[in-house]
Formats: C-alpha cells, sequence, structure tokens
C-alpha cells in the first residue's frame, strides 16, 4: 500500500509547517529551509518493502540539515540512498562535499550531521533503510556516504550502474508487488549494496579466509566490551586472543585500516553518542572521554573535531538546542521563484 504525502489542498501559508512534519515522519527529523518564496504543491509517495523504504519525492528549490540536536531525537540508525532524476543537489558530510545530477547517487548516514541543498526544482526516488539491515562494517559504510556514483558514465563504476538500474526497476513496480516477494526484492537491493560497499574499499585489498574473518570478528567483540580500558592496546588484544601482534595487525589490513585507529573511530562514536544524550549536560566532556578510555581530554578533544568538524563541547551544546554543528552548515543562495515545494533527504 502506498503513502502519498500531497500539499495541493494545504493552504499556501500552511505547506511549509505541514510538510516539514510530515517529512521528518516519514524519514527522519530534518531542518528545512525553503528558497522559494511562495512554495508550491509538491509530494512523497512511499512503499514500503521489508526493510526498505522507497519514496518518490518532487519538490521545489529548498536545503535541509541534520545536525547533533535532530540526530537526539531519532533516526540516527538510518542510511537514505537517493537517485536522482531532474535537478541538482550537493550533499556535505563529512568534510566531504558531492555534486549531484541526474542519474547520479549517493548515500547520507543519519547518524552523523550532514547537510544538502537542492537549488532548483528537483526528482528524487529515496531509499531509507535501517544500518542493520545492510550487512555491511561502519568502514563500509563510510566509504559510501557522500560519494557520487555516476550511472550514466559508461566508463565508470558497473556495480554503479547495476545498484541503479536495480533500484529503478525496483521503484517503478513496487506498487504492484505481493509482500513477500517485495520483501525478498528489497533483500537483494541490499546485497546489491553491500557488493558496491566491498567493492568501493576493497579493489587492491585481499580476500581474507573465513578462519581470518572469524578471529577478526571475535577480536572486533573484544574490543567493543573494553573499549572504556585505557590500557587496551595491541598487545594486550593480541595475548587475550593467542595471536601474535603482528598477526592482529594483519587481521586490521582486511579491513584498510590499523588497530589503533579501528579503537579510535569506536571510542569517538560511543563519545558522540553520550555527548548528545538528553542528560549529557550533566557529564563533562573530559568525564565522558575517560569512561570510553581517552587518557587525554585534549587528544580526545583533537581526535573529535578532526573526525566530525566541532570540538566535543559544541557538539554537547548544540545537541542540547537543536542546532546544527557548523561543519555542515551551507551558505544559504537568495530565494527564487519556483513551482515546488519540499524537502529530500
Amino acid at each position: 500500500m502506498s503513502v502519498v504525502l500531497d500539499t495541493a489542498q494545504v493552504p499556501s501559508a500552511d505547506r511549509a509547517e505541514y510538510w516539514h512534519e510530515a517529512v521528518s515522519r516519514t524519514f527522519i527529523p530534518l531542518d528545512v529551509a525553503l528558497l522559494e518564496s511562495a512554495p508550491a504543491p509538491a509530494t512523497i509517495t512511499s512503499h514500503r518493502l521489508g526493510a526498505l523504504q522507497v519514496s518518490l519525492v518532487r519538490a521545489g528549490p529548498q536545503r535541509v540539515e541534520r545536525g547533533a540536536g535532530l540526530i537526539t531525537r531519532g533516526g540516527e540508525d538510518h542510511l537514505t540512498l537517493a537517485l536522482q532524476h531532474r535537478g541538482t543537489a550537493r550533499l556535505v558530510q563529512d568534510g566531504h562535499q558531492v555534486e549531484l545530477r541526474p542519474g547520479t547517487f549517493a548515500i547520507s548516514d543519519a547518524g552523523r550531521p550532514f547537510a544538502k541543498e537542492l537549488p532548483e526544482p528537483f526528482v528524487f526516488t529515496a531509499f531509507h533503510w535501517p544500518r542493520s539491515a545492510a550487512g555491511v562494517s561502519e568502514e563500509d559504510l563510510r566509504v559510501l556516504t557522500a560519494t557520487a556514483f555516476d550511472t550514466g558514465d559508461e566508463t565508470g563504476d558497473s556495480t554503479a550502474r547495476l545498484v541503479a538500474t536495480y533500484l529503478e526497476c525496483l521503484s517503478r513496480s513496487v506498487g504492484s508487488m505481493e509482500p513477500r516477494q517485495a520483501s525478498r526484492l528489497a533483500t537483494t537491493a541490499l546485497d546489491l549494496l553491500a557488493v558496491l560497499a566491498h567493492e568501493r574499499r576493497g579493489r587492491s585489498r585481499p580476500e581474507a579466509p573465513e578462519a581470518a574473518l572469524a578471529t577478526l570478528a571475535r577480536v572486533k567483540d573484544h574490543i567493543l566490551r573494553h573499549l572504556g580500558d585505557p590500557d587496551l592496546s595491541p598487545e594486550r588484544i593480541a595475548a587475550a586472543h593467542h595471536v601474535s601482534v603482528r598477526y592482529l595487525h594483519k587481521l586490521f589490513r582486511f579491513e584498510g585500516v590499523t588497530v589503533a585507529r579501528w579503537i579510535q573511530r569506536q571510542r569517538l562514536d560511543v563519545c558522540r553518542r553520550d555527548l548528545a544524550r538528553p542528560t549529557a549536560g550533566r557529564a563533562t566532556v573530559a568525564a565522558v572521554a575517560g569512561r570510553w578510555g581517552f587518557v587525554s581530554a585534549s587528544h580526545f578533544s583533537r581526535a573529535f573535531r578532526a573526525a566530525y568538524g566541532v570540538s566535543p563541547r559544541e557538539w554537547q551544546a548544540r545537541a542540547g538546542t537543536g542546532l546544527t554543528p557548523g561543519a555542515v552548515q551551507l551558505p544559504l543562495p537568495a530565494a527564487v521563484p519556483g513551482s515546488g515545494y519540499g524537502v529530500a533527504v
């Protein structure tokens, strides 16, 4: 069954507020700034395919942002792939900026701040799913987010073209599918995205044998259970699993990252989430850092800023006020008259 959100019957003066609330319920909480003086009708038509939500969005010039405050309000465990059909877009996340035009797609991660600007009327299809259904690691996800995949370039990424072709065919027939068939096809779509992530990240990476992958999984679980231990080190991790330090480093080469870097990423992620909680104001930044194994508060602050573009204190403060971290702010162009109104994710 499709769900259609249409502002045509909503008075023009009320469309902005109506649309903002409707989009937040359909996707994730977002801040929206319209780039047209009189918003005209716009629509979102959504279908549910198992873990995958497919939505066709027709709207006008606007800009959306998702900052620390909105992340704390929900949706942080979701990803969105936007396949552009008409108009252009500019997406910023993790310090990366990509330009989208018809025939390209990009993925945004709702767990980290991002901004997206669409300066003209647009049409795209949004594929929205929980990260737990993606079947890829956090490292794999990071090579997918804020990357423009060009499906029209015959000399480009053949896997990206396959993903886009499959998703477009899926979106066209979504309304006529039986629930069981829809769920299976959605699983295939997520499998293709996992293939794209693995290929994108591991083009030059040697394949790991099953035994090594199993050991790596146990090592990661051990690290996550001991993140708060400031003495967690490659030597202690290797000893706990009866392997050499050299072999431990070899395992993480399959992930394309060092042991220390992987540990730091996990610690930064849990610190980020703790600092954004509504009760985070009761704890100092140093206390949160110490809780998750950072010995030096200054080192933690530098690493946090490098990862997220703002200091831990700024992140904590803006999470409490709902403001967007400056790392994803984009300059607003002058408002332009247009024929559509809406929001992109």
